[in-house]
């Protein structure tokens, strides 16, 4: 995908104090995709649409490949025969919003699950579902213990991530997720408007590539850590989930019974443990005293590090 097809340049009119201006700006582009799946052996293949999501343009197949993944619908890289991104070209962009996934013969598919289309949005990859029903079975797997990763790593996170961003350096307008390893090498990053479509695209790319499941790796996303980016992690064997910003409720509970990592407020030289502070390495003599309730948001005063890096402060965070 080049990078031409994921920023456009539209006109603006900056209004500063009291002056006004025209000028340019660049825009994340945002366009559907929908998937499809054909599946089946012989005269009974089938092939039908799964969902359209909302996302930005690249790594297209690695994002079909890992909500399916996610979904249940695939376990195995061997249980792809083909992914290609395909369609017309569409729109002055000339943009390919259609990518086709054809399972291998013995696969089986649950019609029931397939019953449930429905359109994914930008902001949620669980919403826009038919019923509870629809929802992703949660899974049982308790993550073992072994793996464990320094704090210092952990406060590292992102400005790491942060200066691979590339369409974040242009548009300012971007989720991202990246994978490390338990040193904080940074060993792969996918950027788009849903945080979701971040991080399945990134875990699309380990499937592809017959990582999965990646039990010594952590995740780290530049949003806040809500139930669906656990089960995700959790569906790829990842054990430690960190966040810029805040976990929802659901998501600490998800983290705490399948004995996962959860950190959020990775910011400022610090953050929290949710669930599974037994894979965090800390030094002799590092614990500080407990702070108030709702202090951990604030940080030390003036320009935080993450402002500093081009992220905004937490409460502007993008949905």
């Amino acid at each position: 995908m080049r990078f031409e097809q994921r920023v456009v340049e539209v006109s603006v009119q900056r209004i500063d104090g009291t002056a006004s201006s025209c000028g340019r700006d660049v825009l994340a582009v945002e366009e559907p995709l929908e998937i499809r799946l054909d599946y089946g052996a012989g005269a009974g293949r089938t092939r039908r649409s799964i969902t359209v999501t909302m996302r930005t343009p690249g790594c297209d197949v690695e994002l079909a490949v890992g909500f399916l993944f996610a979904e249940g619908l695939v376990r195995r890289r061997e249980d792809i025969e083909r992914a290609e991104s395909c369609g017309p070209p569409a729109g002055s962009l000339g943009i390919r919003n259609l990518v086709r996934v054809d399972l291998s013969p013995d696969v089986t598919v649950d019609e029931k699950r397939l019953a449930r289309n429905f359109l994914t949005t930008s902001s949620c990859g669980l919403c826009g579902k038919a019923s509870l029903d629809a929802l992703p079975a949660a899974s049982h797997t308790r993550l073992s213990d072994g793996f464990e990763v320094p704090a210092s790593s952990i406060h590292d996170l992102p400005a790491r991530l942060r200066s691979a961003q590339t369409v974040f350096d242009r548009t300012g307008g971007l989720h991202a997720a990246a994978l490390f390893d338990a040193e904080g090498r940074l060993l792969g990053v996918r950027e788009d408007v849903g945080r979701h479509n971040a991080v399945d695209k990134l875990i699309g790319a380990q499937l592809l590539a017959r990582a999965v499941p990646l039990l010594d790796r952590l995740i780290f996303v530049s949003g806040r850590a809500g139930y669906e980016l656990v089960q995700k992690a959790l569906a790829a064997g990842i054990p430690m989930l960190a966040a810029v910003g805040a976990p929802s409720s659901l998501a600490a509970d998800l983290a705490r019974d399948a004995n996962m990592t959860l950190l959020g407020f990775v910011r400022d030289g610090r953050f929290n443990i949710y669930s599974g502070a037994q894979r965090i390495r800390r030094e002799a003599g590092a614990d500080a005293p407990p702070d108030r309730v709702g202090d951990r948001r604030r940080g030390p005063p003036g320009r935080s590090r993450d402002e500093q890096h081009g992220y905004p402060p937490s409460d502007q965070l993008p949905p």
